[in-house]
């Protein structure tokens, strides 16, 4: 599939110049920082090294004094607090992070997590229910409740008492409950709106140990899971998000809970640095695979484990859930693009919506998320679940999928999500409907640029630009994530210096050895994976350009730079 390379604008050159003077870099490096905003060396003290003393007053959030003196009675009083939390990766860190905080200080906790099949996304009344029938008389809601307000009248009639902590856009009417904690409810003054759902989780918790002369040590210990969860929700990486993540991810490299030390070593991540990428691409999903494959209260588990041995054989049993989901997430993802390639009407659309009431719920939105990398458009993949057709839906770069659903809501059961991945419900009798207008409403609404994929380039460079110093600079731009991506660059005019390879079980990807068509630079090692296609042309000497980022690369014990291709174009 061709992708549109976009260079970003070279930003203002006297305040590269000013930048480089300043903190004694090169151009490149300098101009990476003014992008993202910086300009002296002090807004670059604080990017390079944010200090959690950088944190904003928690109570600057609306309701944070109800929601810590409602805890601060529920601990006096020793009542039955039930920690309650979606089943994905942002909503187990969230439950564990506040569980083990007031475990220690409350007698009668428990933890919930919804089942993702009989209950779905959210509190749900069967929840409620639990908790009335086990004597619960607080439940603290994390990473979802927003959105709840039938279920929150349910709950205050049933006299349960309810804490929201939500990330998550609000309707126009808010639940009532006793505190809601969500920085994007709109008379919220709070200085910093992204944050995830278990970072709202911590600022409550931040919140409680200011009212009550904890020391921030006693919080700042749970830091790992916090960062996981701003990591894998894709939450912009900045601001406070920023702070959490950049001390999350030491904590997470010095000192991790037991259960994510177990996740580290059972994903292969114990030979180097844990970053922000190991996160979203080999910690967090087998967090995930618990509530796809079995129940999210198994990722709850492990995170709250208290020894090593717990944790090892708690990690052992969410990787083979893993395991299992990426074998059936294949499986489903080949037929649905068997479905797509023998459908020539639906090769043509500018949508993808397909139905097969045996595809496996937990594994929906990852084959959602296959299909666009091969169409590269917006997809809905839906399955049957409690007699309705359930599922998940993936964007493209830009496009707004979630104005489309919410023009199919009349249609709907239940929806709910953001601009770029949602969850829909709704009768088998509408699929059809739902496909024909889901169509109708994003092919008048998308552009056929926004149908390409793009590649957005930081900046061009050479080769020797690329050293062990610029590298140094360039990893202290971590934690990557969105607002904050590992920068892109290009490099041109490039070829095979006779080593590259074609490597992977079917020779798919490309093991490149590269060197400039002048010659004048030094020998670079790269991996393109899915491009090895291309080794005809590069092996038979044909010149090319390529974007990339710059990654470490640890193979047996050695460290050393490596270019992480995005894309390959062979000169004409």
């Amino acid at each position: 599939m061709n992708k549109l390379w976009k260079i970003a604008s070279p930003p203002e050159p006297v305040f590269v110049e000013s930048l480089a003077n300043e903190l004694g870099i090169g151009r490149v490096l300098a101009s990476l920082l003014v992008q993202r905003g910086i300009r002296d060396f002090e807004e670059a003290r604080h990017f390079f090294r944010p200090q959690v003393e950088g944190l904003h007053n928690p109570f600057l959030m609306k309701d944070m004094d109800k929601a810590v003196e409602r805890i601060g009675v529920a601990i006096a009083n020793q009542e039955k607090v039930l920690v309650y939390g979606d089943y994905d990766v942002d909503g187990t860190t969230s439950v564990a992070l506040i569980y083990s905080f007031l475990r220690k200080r409350i007698k009668e906790i428990g933890y919930y997590i919804p089942d993702r099949y009989s209950e779905g996304y959210g509190i749900s009344f069967q929840g409620i229910e639990y908790a009335m029938q086990n004597g619960y008389s607080l439940v603290i809601a994390l990473d979802c409740g927003i959105k709840s307000t039938d279920k929150m009248d349910y709950a205050r009639r049933k006299g349960i008492e309810f804490i929201i902590c939500d990330h998550h856009l609000p309707d126009e009417e808010l639940p009532v409950a006793v505190a809601i904690l969500d920085p994007k409810r709109p008379d919220c003054e709070y200085p910093y709106k992204e944050l995830s759902g278990c970072g709202v989780g911590f600022k409550l918790l931040q919140g409680y140990c200011l009212r009550n002369g904890i020391p921030f040590s006693h919080i700042a210990k749970y830091l790992d899971m916090v960062c996981v969860s701003i990591a894998a929700d894709l939450v912009p990486m900045t601001g406070e998000n920023r702070i959490l993540a950049y001390h999350g991810l030491k904590k997470l490299n010095e000192n991790p809970i037991p259960g994510l030390k177990a996740l580290i070593n059972i994903s292969n991540c114990d030979d180097r640095q844990v970053t922000a990428s190991d996160i979203v691409f080999k910690i967090g999903p087998r967090i995930n695979a618990a509530g796809r494959i079995s129940s999210g209260e198994s990722a709850v588990e492990l995170l709250v484990a208290k020894s090593e041995a717990e944790a090892v054989e708690l990690a052992g049993k969410i990787d083979s859930y893993n395991d299992y989901r990426k074998n059936i997430d294949v499986e489903i993802t080949e037929t649905a693009r068997k479905m797509v390639e023998n459908n020539d009407a639906m090769r043509s659309l500018k949508t993808t919506v397909l139905f097969h009431p045996e595809w496996h719920k937990g594994v929906v939105g990852i084959v959602a998320s296959r299909l666009i990398d091969y169409y590269y458009r917006p997809t809905v993949v839906l399955t049957k679940s409690n007699g309705m057709a359930t599922g998940s839906a993936r964007s493209v770069d830009t496009y707004d999928l979630y104005y489309a659903i919410n023009a199919c809501s009349d249609l709907l059961e239940s929806f709910g999500g953001h601009k770029y991945a949602a969850g829909l419900s709704m009768p088998i009798e509408n699929v059809e409907v739902f496909t024909r207008r889901f169509e109708e409403i994003v092919a008048s609404t998308i552009t056929d640029e926004q149908l390409v994929p793009q590649i957005l380039i930081d900046c061009e460079i050479e080769l020797s630009e690329i050293t062990p110093k610029f590298f140094r600079v360039l990893r202290q731009f971590e934690p990557f994530g969105p607002d904050n991506q590992s920068p892109v660059f290009v490099c041109r005019n490039l070829r095979d210096n006779g080593k590259s390879r074609q490597v992977g079980r079917t020779w798919e990807h490309l093991k490149l050895n590269i060197t400039s068509v002048r010659g004048d630079h030094p020998d670079f090692e790269g991996i393109a994976f899915g491009m090895g296609h291309l080794f005809g042309e590069i092996h038979e000497g044909k010149h090319f350009d390529i974007t990339f980022t710059v990654e470490e690369n640890t193979f047996r014990g050695a460290t050393s730079m490596q270019l992480m291709v995005k894309d390959i174009r062979i000169q004409a």
